[in-house]
This record gives C-alpha cells, structure tokens and sequence, in this order.
C-alpha cells in the first residue's frame, strides 16, 4: 500500500445530522471486541484496493440540541477502527433524531455508507415475524398455546409444539441453517451457513417447506417446552403457519399487516431477489485460494436459506418507525405487546424479542440483532415506550474466523449504553 493510501485509509470518515424531537417530517446471535486500524489496511490489501475516504465531519444544529453528539460518533467510529468497513445509525430520543455513517460504502471507494441505505436485517425479521402472528392471535385465527401440527399436519410435526414454544424458541427443533451441537457432545451439520461451502452456494433457492422438512430430519435438542435454543427453524414455520391461516404468501401478509400501514417503503421480503435495491453498502467474505487470500463481494446473496427467520431488507428509518410503533401499542393489543415482551428461559426470549435488563440508571431495553450468514449485521433497540431507539447497519470483511464480527458485542454494548445510560457508558467503556 503507498503512503497516500495509509494516509488515506488513517482518516476517519463520517457525516451525522440533528433534527429536533418535534419535528415529524423526519421520522445477538451477537459477534466480540475490538482490533485494531491495521486490520482494516490488511482487509484492504487483500481486496486490492487502495485508497479508502478523506475525512469529513459536519453537524447540523438544531433549537432543540445544537450539538452533534460527539459521544455517538466516537461510539460509531470505534466500529470502523475495529476493522468493520462501514456503518449507519440512527438515534431517536429526547433530543430529537441523530443520524451518522462511518467507514466507506464500498473498499476501494471513498463514498461513506448512506445514512439512507438498505440492507438485510437478518433476524431482526423475527420480531416483524412475531408481529404479525400475534396479530392473527388477537384476530382470533390461532391459539398461543394451539399445537402447531393442527394447521400444518402435511409436515407430521410432534403434536406437542404448540405456537407459543415456536416464537419463544422452547420446541426442541433442530436449527437447519448451520448446524446444532447436542448436549452429550455430538455434532450435527445442518444447510451451509458459513464457510466456502456457503459462498459457492449463496445463490441457492430454498423453498420454506424444504427448510423445515430438512430440520425435521434431524434428532430434535430436547422435548418440547422443556428446554430453549434459538433456532431459525421456529420463525420458518411460523411463516408457514401465517401462509396456512391467511391463504396468502408471508410477503403478502407483511406487506398488508406491518410494511403498507406504517409506510415502511424501504422494507421487503426479497424471496430469489439477491439484489439489493436503492442505495446500500457492500458486505464481503475473505478466504484462502492456493495459500492466496481473496475477498468476495458477497452482497448479492439469496437470503431464502433463512425464510422468516432472516430474510427481510429495510433501513434505519423504517426499522424505528416499526420497532417505535410496536412498543407503543400500534401494532399489537396491549396484553399481546406484554405478552410478547416478557422474557422468557435462559436465553430472556420473549416473542421476537430479547429482554435486556441494561443495569442501574439504564433501564430495560426491548431489541434484537441480526446478520444474515455473512458481511452484514443490524442493530436495532428500543425503550418500553418506543420513544427512545437505536437502530444500525455495519459491513465488514467475514471469514471463516468471522474476522471483526467477532468483536462485535462489545462495541455493540458500547454504542447501546451511550444512547440508553447516557453518562453511564463511560463507565462501560473497554480498557484501552
């Protein structure tokens, strides 16, 4: 790399706006800590490109705030000095709405990511999922605690798994996308999720049905309702459940039930389309070839591997304007929503939604992360009352050592604690 380029590659890049709080015309499988800027440069060179983008900063003030909340941007920031290539955020609170991206939109470019981008979500789609399934419990079209077999008896599932152990992860199927490892030590691969068997597969076509009936193949965790383990395979049947209940696809029912009444035009159910449409940032996968390394551009993938569980795409601004209407009681009656939002085993599930209990001072936060199998990831956090959110896209350079998404939940935590505790991050903060 020459010297222009590390110059280049040394700079940081952002850009964030405020927009006062009364404006309305602006509406975990988690990955580990912190690399350094150096492994940035090495992705880059392996990618051959060169220079990355100069630095730019800029705020717009506001009556309300008339600050640019440099807390959250060296939060953000602290992503890309990791090594991820690029991120986009957006903060809704008191203050009104922060919005901010870092790193590059594309190696070898120095655009930033849009702050506009779409990007896949992974399995923040099971909270999209829950949703509308416990729409049709409050319409009276399915029973919490009917069994799941009663509607889908072609599939000859065990008579005991019931509706609510499949939102809550308690029914024992086996995760048909990676592979699950059993408590007396065996493994059992599942469909490629990782690795360069996924990459020479990541165009492939996956029926729902064909995902479950491979799942079902499998020994199951435990017995239904006596144990947790997330599993993709619950949301996959659930999508089947709400097709059998409604007589119309998933995408149709999402599109009429959550997208077109919340105005989410910048959210979709892609089904074969790998394209991701409108502006976005680029995902990528690094391996080995002949003792070379090579980097991939992996955002054209078919996300059907992961039906109902992770296969939506959408933005920053819709995942707010949802996850801001679902925590205040837009979308679900009340005793549904808390029904939904009480935790749940070990893993503190509720339905769709992981409950997270941020410490003194902090408070309880309703979220749920998601990455499709490779070079994206989603954020997306929110108050009880959904007045307060965080919700964010990164990008990296994956392989088989999930590179810096590994470090991903500490700088996760980081950012979340900054835009939920305020003061209280600081104390938070990794050692340096």
């Amino acid at each position: 790399m020459n010297r222009s380029a590390a110059s280049k590659l040394r700079n940081k890049t952002y850009e964030n706006r405020i927009v006062p709080a009364g404006d309305n015309s602006v509406r975990t499988r988690v990955f580990r800590r912190v690399g350094a800027t150096a492994l940035a440069a090495a992705l880059l060179a392996g990618a051959a490109t060169t220079g990355v983008a100069s630095a730019d900063s800029r705020a717009v003030p506001t009556a309300a705030a008339g600050q640019d909340r440099p807390e959250l941007r060296t939060a953000v920031q602290a992503f890309i000095d990791a090594g991820f290539a690029g991120m986009q955020v957006r903060v809704n609170d008191e203050q009104g709405e922060w919005v901010g991206s870092a790193g590059v939109r594309k190696l070898g470019q120095a655009a930033k990511p849009p702050t506009n981008g779409r990007f896949p979500v992974g399995s923040v789609t099971k909270t999209f999922v829950a949703t509308l399934v416990l729409q049709l419990v409050a319409e009276g079209k399915i029973g919490l605690d009917e069994s799941v077999a009663g509607h889908l008896p072609e599939l000859g599932l065990d008579s005991r798994i019931t509706v609510r152990m499949l939102l809550q992860h308690t029914s024992g199927l086996f995760n048909y996308a990676g592979g699950e490892a059993y408590d007396n030590g065996t493994y059992v691969p599942g469909l490629p999720a990782t690795g360069q068997e996924w990459l020479d597969n990541r165009f492939h076509s996956y029926r729902p049905e064909e995902l479950v009936r491979f799942a079902l193949s499998k020994p199951a965790r435990f017995e239904p309702g006596t144990d947790q383990n997330y599993s993709n395979t619950n949301y996959t049947l659930a999508l089947l459940l709400i097709e059998k209940v409604t007589g119309r696809s998933y995408a149709e029912e999402m599109q009429r039930r959550i997208l077109r009444p919340l105005g989410l035009r910048g959210t979709m159910v892609p089904g074969d389309r790998t394209q991701i449409p409108g502006p976005h940032a680029h995902g990528y996968y690094r391996y080995q070839d002949a003792g070379q390394w090579k980097v991939v551009d992996i955002t054209r993938q078919n996300l059907s591997l992961l039906a109902g569980a992770g296969d939506m795409i959408s933005t920053t601004q819709d995942l707010h304007t949802f996850i801001s209407a679902l925590n205040g009681g837009k979308l679900l009656p009340a005793p549904l929503l808390a029904e939904m939002r009480k935790p749940h085993g070990k893993l503190g599930y509720g339905f769709g939604l992981f409950v997270q209990d941020l410490g003194p001072n902090c408070g309880t936060v309703y979220q749920h992360n998601g990455s499709p199998p490779h070079g994206f990831g989603a954020l997306m956090y929110s108050s009880p009352d959904g007045k307060r959110t965080l919700t964010a896209s990164v990008t990296w350079v994956d392989e088989a050592t999930r590179g810096p998404a590994k470090d991903f939940s500490a700088l996760a935590d980081r950012l979340v604690k900054e835009v939920f505790c305020g003061a209280q991050a600081e104390e938070a903060k990794p050692a340096q």
